[in-house]
């Protein structure tokens, strides 16, 4: 009943055994391998972007903030919602590789930036003034830090506003499959239809070991990509063992069903909970991850069974305070998860 993150679970056995075949012999190193052609020209394909530059790299936080030094100059505002994992879970990441750019944080419900907002924080920056930073780019992420998704219409408002002020726009899809399934946009019709400039593509979260995508649409940013991965020390040797868990993630679609496993546990645990006596949804659940809360006493029998998710309250604790009262925690299937999981963690908060 692991519940605590997504980044828990274990690699697909597929992926491991593309591992094995890929450390077989001799291949190309720093990119240059044979798996890495037919990983580009799968993503390509998947987004129908014959021209899209695709890079791998080891990790989500990589992906992010090597595109947005790509994109955004060191004296520019990235807008971002307040609860972005670029804001919160970096650790000042996307300013050291942009070499000094500002986030600029916009509200929203469920952590989805408000096209409103946006629009306003933009408009409060004076445009060739030399004290203040200028527009850089936007930034969301999908799915969202309180587990909400943008459907392909709500990215495409996001975009209005930032093409209105010539701004590049990023999407951090650390959880893009999950938000695709959930949707039931295209790859293309959540990217690039929709006007995102670059997408950081997850993997991690969604079965595979460590490698991240970056497909970046307008071509003409690759070259200065791939001098900002070397320059920041992110351009693998042995590049092949990045290419070969991409390219067991991509063969039959097997990301997309991973993430409609981890989608539908969420699902049915959602389900559960909503009819178990003390226990509530935060919000709703649009993909894999869940807000909820649960009776102290729920949570104390939940982790006696042997579960694992966290409280999310600042202070709440178990030891102290009554047993009735409510205490919001997140809880985070992966395509591992089992019905067993869910309906053991339900029986648990039942007795």
């Amino acid at each position: 009943m692991y519940f605590a993150s997504d980044n828990s679970s274990p690699a697909h056995p597929s992926v491991m055994e593309a591992l094995a075949r890929a450390n077989q012999g001799y291949m190309g190193s720093y990119g240059a391998d044979p798996i890495m052609d037919e990983v580009r020209d799968r993503i390509r394909e998947i987004f129908e972007a014959p021209e899209a530059a695709v890079y791998l790299v080891c990790s989500g936080t990589t992906a992010n903030v090597l595109s947005l030094g790509t994109f955004c100059p060191p004296w520019g505002a990235i807008y971002c919602h307040r609860d972005a994992h670029i804001e919160v879970d970096e650790c000042g990441g996307p300013e050291f590789y942009t070499g000094g750019a500002k986030l600029v944080l916009i509200d929203g419900t469920d952590a989805k930036m408000d096209p409103g907002a946006l629009r306003a924080a933009i408009g409060r920056r004076t445009i060739g003034d030399v004290h203040h930073v200028q527009p850089g780019m936007v930034s969301v992420t999908n799915v969202t830090e309180m587990g909400a998704v943008y459907s392909a219409t709500e990215v495409a408002a996001i975009n209005a506003v930032a093409e209105d002020h010539h701004l590049p726009v990023h999407m951090d899809g650390a959880r893009f499959a999950n938000a695709l399934v959930a949707s039931g946009a295209t790859p293309a019709e959540m990217t690039w239809r929709a006007g995102v400039d670059v997408l950081s593509f997850g993997g991690t979260k969604n079965g595979l070991m460590a490698v991240e995508a970056v497909v970046i649409f307008d071509p003409a940013k690759a070259w200065e990509f791939e001098l900002r991965r070397k320059r920041g020390g992110h351009l693998f040797s042995k590049h092949r063992y990045l290419s070969a868990q991409m390219q067991a993630y991509l063969a039959d679609d097997l990301w997309l069903s991973m993430a409609r496993a981890s989608n539908g546990t969420a699902g049915r645990l959602a389900q559960g909970l909503a009819a178990l006596p003390g226990a509530s949804l935060v919000n709703s659940v649009d993909a894999n991850m869940i807000f909820a809360k649960l009776t102290r006493a729920q949570h104390k029998a939940a982790f006696a069974a042997g579960a694992k998710y966290y409280l999310t309250e600042p202070g709440a604790g178990l030891d102290e305070g009554p047993d009735d009262e409510p205490l919001t925690c997140r809880l985070v299937t992966s395509w591992c998860t089992s019905d067993a999981d869910v309906d053991g963690f339900l029986a648990a908060c039942k007795s």
